[in-house]
């Protein structure tokens, strides 16, 4: 491509009205593009078992007050994307957003970050599964990590070659799975013990902010679906309401998970906080189910990322979705070997890079919203104090990422 020159397919989603962006295809349902949702939010397991409780090491006294603040916080960008799902809908996701309203240039850069991000996401994620999670729950598991390092990655690409029926089926089955064991994990963890103090303002300022800032990155990936925007049954309608219904479903899940441990802070501390809870107060064979359940849970995500990333390239490149899928797919087989070179090494190495490309991403999205809003006619201070509330959450994302690193 030559400098400043128009993405292939740019010019066909300009010649089309935003919401007529559609496949050919039969169009996906309302219940399972809940599923992706749930799916993309985290998952649901993964945070209310480990992300969240070992985030709140520091403010477990206020436990149910961060996670409750965390959800708020996310509801800016939040508003963002379903303000613009309510009129742009196409296999672009975040692009078509931003191409609406800054132009194909911006929209190119912003893609470009997005793809880079997610595609090192997929490569690494494996490896964190294989040498981080497993491990904690099955302990045996150490003997198989090279086959599982491969096998993972190559499962997931057989299933998204199977199809996107079998995908999504794939997907709601993770996210279900998700809701119910969240459901028993909360359940499990009020029956023993319910502090109404855990929702008062008790621990430091400083930390509770931070606590509270850091688990709404946690939702960041809650994006990811409206990249079927051109597959999903009345999806001016169905992203933005799908979007907060999965994202309620989420967020209550994980306070009501997360809420009791202010009760018994030590469970902040093990490997998987969920899965020690479990193994405590209801035995060892929830607390594997648990365990296991947050490893499904990141793969939940890893499929959602996958469709997304195929759907984005079958925009840019004029590529059917079939090969562009089976792209994504053939990156996840070849890259897999690859990551046994040093899998221990691969998820810190390629970390940083993944989510400061993200971030920037993400950041463009919400600084041109206000061009978009004035162009649809909207009040302009609204937008302006969502955008901003959106650059905020964004920047604060790229800050977390290098004081993580020690840079």
């Amino acid at each position: 491509m030559t400098a400043g020159a128009e993405p292939a397919g740019a010019a066909v989603l300009r010649r089309l009205p935003a919401t007529a962006q559609r496949t050919s295809r039969a169009p996906i349902g309302r219940l399972a593009f809940l599923g992706v949702v749930v799916a993309s939010f985290g998952g649901p397991l993964a945070l209310a078992a480990l992300y969240a409780p070992t985030i709140i090491t520091d403010t477990t006294s206020t436990a149910g007050l961060v996670a409750v603040s965390a959800a708020v916080v996310f509801a800016v960008p939040l508003v963002v994307w379903v303000r613009y799902a309510r009129h742009v809908a196409s296999d672009g996701g975040l692009y078509g957003f931003v191409r609406e309203a800054a132009g194909s240039r911006v929209a190119s850069v912003q893609a470009a970050l997005w793809i880079v991000s997610y595609a090192l996401y997929l490569v690494y994620t494996t490896a964190s599964i294989v040498y981080e999670t497993l491990p904690a729950v099955l302990p045996w598991v150490h003997r198989y990590q090279s086959l599982l390092e491969v096998a993972i990655p190559v499962a997931l690409a057989g299933v998204l070659l199977a199809g996107r029926t079998a995908t999504l089926a794939v997907i709601g089955v993770l996210a279900g799975g998700q809701l119910i064991l969240v459901g028993i994990l909360a359940g499990v963890a009020i029956s023993h013990d319910a502090p109404v103090h855990a929702f008062a303002g008790s621990a430091p300022a400083g930390e509770f902010a931070k606590a509270t800032g850091q688990i709404s990155l946690l939702y960041v990936c809650g994006s990811l679906p409206v990249y079927l925007g051109g597959e999903v049954v009345r999806p001016t309608r169905t992203i933005p309401r799908g979007l907060v219904a999965g994202y309620l479903l989420t967020a209550i899940g994980v306070a009501a998970a997360v809420f009791p441990i202010a009760a018994n802070p030590a469970f902040t501390r093990a490997p998987i906080p969920g899965m020690s809870i479990a193994e405590v107060f209801a035995g060892h064979q929830l607390a594997v189910a648990i365990g296991v359940g947050v490893a499904a849970s990141v793969v939940g995500v890893m499929f959602v990322e996958a469709l997304a990333l195929s759907r984005l390239l079958h925009v840019l490149s004029r590529r059917s979705v079939r090969a562009t899928t089976a792209f994504v797919a053939a990156v996840l087989v070849v890259s897999a070997p690859l990551t046994l070179i040093s899998p221990k090494r691969i998820y810190d190495d390629l970390l940083k890079p993944s989510l400061v490309a993200l971030w920037l991403s993400q950041l463009i999205v919400f600084a041109v919203y206000p061009a978009f809003a004035r162009r649809r006619g909207n009040r302009l201070g609204v937008a302006l104090a969502v955008a901003a509330g959106g650059v905020v959450f964004a920047g604060y994302g790229l800050v977390a990422t290098f004081q993580h690193s020690g840079t």
